[in-house]
């Protein structure tokens, strides 16, 4: 990844199920079978260039306490976050 989270991930929302998630093949050869679900949230992310931004992200996971892979920006908000209230 070229980021890092530096948030909790909040307004987590499921976009896609089982046979819905394209990669659900791949997902299931890699980490096993689950109840695999596609998510889309919201965080605040540093960049790899050292800005923190706020983003959309999408990622996959199972209802089973999961490890999130694939995680990636959907849509990178245009503002700079400058004054963070947030413990890292």
């Amino acid at each position: 990844m070229n980021f890092e989270i530096i948030s909790e991930i909040t307004d987590i929302e499921i976009i896609a199920v089982g046979s819905g998630i394209r990669d659900i093949a791949r997902l299931r050869k890699q980490y096993g079978q689950g109840r695999w679900r596609k998510l889309k949230g919201i965080a605040i992310l540093r960049l790899a260039n050292g800005r923190i931004r706020c983003a959309e992200i999408h990622c996959e996971g199972t209802t089973e306490g999961f490890p999130l892979s694939s995680v990636f920006i959907s849509k990178l908000k245009t503002e700079q976050i400058k004054n963070l209230s947030f413990k890292e």
